[in-house]
């Protein structure tokens, strides 16, 4: 999934438009900045809206990491973003040089001190940082017949679900939605690949319930992420956001649940398979408002 913390492109990264020679000698190689200087400001322009600008743009391109978990992405030289949740949040800043050539690394801390009414998350207990977090989800099948399970990485912040045999299993949460909202999911998902294997999350207005493979209730649920081997993803290993390294449903692309009523909906995330002893790992688990 596209990193949700909002991005406007203001100016573009600096191209070199000087020849640069190619041999090693005292002019230098022209494969890497000559400027070091990856160090930026922050500015808060407004509640939960931060503008990064580059204190120089001696370098062929620039990277960020916004701290969410989505890790390093191309971006400008003057970054606006929108950090919709409450958090401490350690930004950097790359310079790459021709050949990719990181060229200097800076990072500073950003302190979000109240979450967006609109568009904050509003999944608990996503992190997986401790039992509380655990707490907040609840199981289908509590108890699986034979091997699948979740399995709960706290040290690592992470949640594990495995299964062989085509052994399943649904997690979930309820969340509160306002008819006509559109909403959108996101997480973190990891592995060293699997096969004959589907991890999907969806949202509907009916309970999961045990013994039942949760679809959600027909026009009411939508399936908006997934890792699903025969639409072609989670082969092999991965490891980023679910809505990037994820396969696209093919009636809903870009993953949006739109609320049909008010009241309370289920964040599921139904997983299972023939061979997922490696499993497949999430954590940063997300769901917010778009509009």
């Amino acid at each position: 999934m596209k990193n949700y913390i909002k991005h406007t492109l203001l100016g573009l990264t600096a191209l070199a438009v000087s020849c640069a020679p190619d041999r090693v000698d005292g002019d230098g190689n022209g494969l890497v900045p000559t400027n070091s200087d990856a160090s930026f400001t922050v500015t808060k322009t407004s509640e939960n809206h931060y503008r990064l600008t580059a204190s120089n743009n001696n370098y062929i391109s620039s990277k960020w990491d916004l701290g969410d978990g989505g890790g390093f992405g191309v971006g400008p030289n003057i970054y606006d973003v929108f950090i919709p949740d409450e958090g401490t949040y350690n930004v950097q800043h790359q310079i790459i040089g021709q050949g990719g050539v990181v060229g200097g690394t800076a990072s500073q801390t950003i302190t979000v001190d109240k979450a967006d009414p609109a568009a904050g998350n509003m999944i608990q207990g996503g992190k997986f940082a401790d039992a509380t977090d655990v707490a907040k989800w609840t199981l289908a099948f509590p108890n699986p017949s034979n091997s699948a399970l979740w399995v709960w990485d706290l040290a690592n912040k992470k949640a594990t679900f495995t299964a062989n045999g085509w052994d399943r299993n649904v997690m979930y949460q309820a969340v509160e939605v306002v008819e006509g909202r559109k909403y959108k999911a996101d997480a973190i998902v990891s592995s060293k690949g699997v096969s004959d294997s589907w991890f999907e999350i969806y949202v509907g207005y009916t309970k999961p319930t045990a013994n039942t493979d949760y679809t959600g209730d027909g026009n009411d649920s939508t399936w908006l992420r997934g890792i699903n081997t025969w639409a072609g993803s989670g082969t092999s290993a991965f490891s980023g956001k679910i809505s990037i390294v994820g396969s696209k449903n093919s009636n809903n692309p870009d993953g949006v649940f739109t609320a049909t009523k008010t009241g309370i909906a289920y964040f599921a995330i139904r997983s299972g398979g023939n061979d997922m002893k490696d499993g497949i790992s999430i954590t940063n688990i997300e769901f917010r408002g778009v509009n």
